[in-house]
């Protein structure tokens, strides 16, 4: 390891770490590298810190991927660890802390005989043979296991496979839209099929949903393993059978027929096969165009389903208008097999700049009852007030961010696979509660009685088959779902309006006091100059405490998922947006749940956004007693030595943040590596103070520009739609 991951673990500056080199003749001597970059060995270095009293300050997470990379690349150690996290997952906290305390010729065979003892093969899984060089990798991964859950260890493992491959830049289905996708399917369905399978995200989710038989396939080995492994951990009662191997050109269950497909397909593959699959049988509805690779995954998906059943699918929104495209829109329409179309806001899901859709299909029974409409859902636009069909007040907390999936490389079947933090901290920080609602209820309502829906004005429609069988058959759902004029009622909008202008006046008012300039003084001729001290230290001096909430979907020791816990979540967004806690705890494991306290000090675990103001957070008597959310580091000050708002404020900064924090992608903060300054309880309070203006100062103009926004959208709708007149217009009722 380099003198920069020393620092990283020890929670020091690089300069310390040069320090120690020529102060302490016991420091490790260099096992590597050369004079300007030595390398260190790992073991060597932490014995060296556990005999001076630091403790590591890098994650579990972190740990692990730096004894992966130390291992070097073409070490295939990753492909080997999948087997040993199932098997450890078995285990308790304290029967993993045994094995890691083991020596490394008894660590190394006891590590065997575990990953020995896992009674489902992990498909194309290396043997279970480590040898002494993976005793500190196979430490790393059962503290990860131990500490942050074997999914995140599983992740870890995946990552470190796909960056040394060809398949990098693909990336995970976020658990949110896994969850709607899975819940658009019948209650009662049992065996799923994911033909792009990727991490095993929609799989898992089918099994929440209640799904016993679940098939699985991907082109890479390194997903086919991870999936294994996900259910494994997610449902272990559910009968698998994960393949790898390309499902275009070597279907690994050509004559299964099961319940329903969920599928995150790769777009945009010119190399699925078009030429050699000519032929297919598969091509009920029409030969897929070479550049509709999206054509072949959909018609494969109908072939795998029984009469009857469901097939629901992430899918382009080119795929929804493209010309060549149209005959095979045209069949699926006329055939009844498409009964819905879903658009997601853009941000939900890769690629970032556009926003996907949900197709939903049913394959046709013979006799069946004919299907006559095609079911439209917007689930871009803002919510809808009820009365008035034009946009309500924007919800800050639903504003997308980054997840899902995105282009894949040619010949890559994965729908899913990146490291853990992007994909969680991406679901966790999207509204996909109200847009589950949303969807779910116009979809509820259509399926129960076709024939008689009722539309809803700007989020949903039913358009006869007939209605779309022009010479485009575009089915995006902008163009089919609108409010007219017809559907606003003037007197609710002009009612809105006033109301909306009151609310803005005041909240102007309100930013207008918060910005009022009151005693802000320079320092003096230069910066003050001051000592710190890291979080690490602080912790270890007894002046705070600092806990960390588990990944979505992780298992703790013991136990069943969480029960029904009726509290709230707060997320990772809840802190950069100034919102109250909005999440569910649906995805918390009970053990894993960590109620929030007044006067906690909240910092996001994933850098982003390019507002490190909006890192960190004071919880106040609103978030108490709420359940921490993923990807969130609690610090817990004591009070009679620290001032939470002071704490909050100097941990927020750019700098502390950017030097606490690894990775360029994703940005991993390590709470114990951040910094404050060492300043009496008394001028803490006076800085504390300071900064809790300057935070009403930022929720002021968040507001402010959201009714702002709302304001112009109402009154833009109302003229437009031409139920609001200009302002001096004669007379209204004779207009």
């Amino acid at each position: 390891m380099t003198a920069a991951e020393i620092s990283r673990i020890a929670g020091v500056t690089r300069a310390t770490v040069s320090n120690w080199r020529r102060r302490h003749d016991d420091f490790p001597a260099p096992s590597g590298g050369t004079e300007t970059s030595p390398l260190y060995d790992l073991p060597a270095v932490q014995a060296w810190l556990r005999g001076r009293g630091h403790t590591s300050t890098a994650s579990p997470t972190e740990e692990l991927r730096t004894a992966l990379r130390l291992l070097g690349p073409g070490s295939g150690v990753a492909a080997r660890l999948f087997p040993l996290v199932a098997a450890a997952s078995r285990r308790t906290p304290e029967e993993l802390a045994e094995l890691a305390a083991l020596s490394d010729d008894q660590l190394v065979a006891r590590a065997e005989k575990t990953a020995g003892e896992l009674p489902v093969a992990v498909p194309e899984a290396e043997p279970f043979r480590y040898g002494p060089d993976d005793a500190g990798v196979l430490r790393a991964l059962l503290g990860c296991v131990r500490e942050a859950g074997a999914q995140a260890a599983v992740d870890v493992l995946a990552e470190r496979e796909l960056d040394e491959g060809a398949a990098s830049g693909v990336y995970q289905t976020p658990g949110g839209l896994a969850l709607l996708m899975a819940r658009l399917l019948p209650a009662g369905t049992s065996r799923v099929l994911d033909p792009a399978c990727g991490s095993g995200t929609l799989l898992a989710a089918a099994a929440r949903q209640g799904a016993q038989e679940l098939f699985g396939q991907d082109s890479l080995p390194v997903q086919g393993q991870r999936t294994a492994v996900r259910l494994l951990l997610a449902a272990p009662e559910a009968e698998t059978a994960i393949r790898v191997g390309d499902s275009l050109r070597d279907d690994a269950f050509p004559d299964v027929t099961v319940d329903a497909v969920l599928c995150n397909p790769p777009f945009a593959d010119r190399d699925w096969g078009h030429d050699e699959l000519a032929y297919d049988p598969r091509w009920a509805y029409g030969l897929p165009p070479r550049f509709e690779s999206e054509l072949a995954w959909v018609q494969h998906a109908l072939a795998h389903l029984e009469p009857g059943g469901h097939a629901v699918m992430l899918l382009p929104p080119a795929l929804a208008f493209r010309s060549s495209g149209r005959r095979i829109r045209a069949e699926l329409i006329r055939s009844g097999a498409l009964r819905a179309v879903v658009s997601l806001p853009a941000r939900a899901a890769y690629p970032l700049h556009i926003g996907l859709q949900i197709w939903v299909f049913q394959r046709p029974e013979p006799g069946g009852t004919d299907r006559t409409t095609v079911l439209f859902v917007d689930g871009e636009g803002e919510q809808r007030d009820g009365a008035t069909g034009t946009p309500s007040a924007p919800d800050t907390a639903s504003a997308g961010t980054r997840g899902g999936s995105r282009p894949r490389r040619s010949g890559s079947s994965s729908s899913a696979a990146s490291s853990a933090p992007s994909s969680s901290a991406s679901a966790s920080s999207f509204d996909w509660a109200g847009l589950t609602d949303r969807v779910l209820t116009q979809w509820a309502a259509f399926t129960t009685a076709p024939d008689t829906y009722a539309d809803e004005p700007g989020v949903a429609r039913a358009v006869p088959l007939v209605d779309l069988l022009d010479d485009v058959v575009d089915v995006t759902p902008a163009r089919h779902v609108r409010a007219t004029a017809a559907d606003i009622d003037p007197a609710a909008l002009a009612r809105r309006v006033h109301d909306l202008h009151e609310q803005l006046a005041e909240q102007v008012a309100a930013l207008a006091a918060a910005s009022a300039s009151g005693g802000w003084q320079p320092s003096g001729a230069s910066a003050r100059e001051w000592r710190t001290a890291t979080i690490s230290d602080l912790a270890r001096g007894g002046a705070l405490t600092v806990l960390r909430a588990a990944t979505p979907g992780t298992r703790g020791s013991k136990g069943p998922a969480a029960p029904t816990v009726d509290r709230p979540v707060i997320t990772a967004q809840d802190i950069s947006a100034g919102n109250p806690p909005s999440g569910t705890a649906v995805d918390l494991h009970a053990d894993a749940a960590q109620p929030v306290a007044a006067g906690d000090v909240l910092v996001r675990a994933v850098a982003g956004g390019g507002d490190a103001a909006a890192m960190t957070r004071v919880a106040d008597d609103q978030d108490a007693g709420a359940l921490l959310g993923p990807h969130i580091h609690l610090l817990r000050p004591d009070p009679a030595r620290l001032d939470p708002w002071f704490l909050a404020g100097f941990l927020g900064a750019e700098d502390n943040i950017a030097s606490a924090s690894t990775g360029s992608t994703l940005v991993h903060v390590t709470p114990g590596r951040l910094r404050v300054p060492l300043l009496s309880l008394e001028e803490q309070r006076r800085y504390g103070e300071a900064f809790r203006r300057v935070y009403e100062l930022r929720a002021a103009v968040r507001r402010t520009a959201d009714l702002a926004a709302d304001t112009t959208a109402t009154l833009t709708t109302g003229l437009t739609a031409g139920v609001l007149l200009p302002p001096g217009t004669p007379d209204s009722r004779s207009a």
